[in-house]
């Protein structure tokens, strides 16, 4: 069984926002699993391989490529560690 998906958010530049469509093309292409094209923001988010961090951040118009991290908090009724 493979590894889980990690997730990314990709910010756009500005030079590539008016062709937003085809910088999440590229991120597919890169092996990027696009869920949310969020055009007014230059973000779009999806899931990918834990280490395809640097091929996504290698498509052209791309600005950065942050995981998002998961965090959880026990229930209120759990006991203090």
């Amino acid at each position: 069984m493979g590894s889980p998906l990690a997730r990314y958010s990709v910010t756009v530049d500005d030079g590539h926002l008016s062709d937003l469509d085809a910088v999440a093309s590229a991120l597919r292409e890169s092996g990027m699993q696009v869920e949310r094209v969020l055009g007014s923001l230059g973000l779009i988010t999806g899931s990918a391989p834990p280490g395809a961090r640097p091929s996504l951040l290698a498509v052209e118009g791309v600005t950065s490529v942050d995981e998002q991290l998961r965090y959880s908090l026990p229930p209120p009724d759990a006991p203090v560690q």
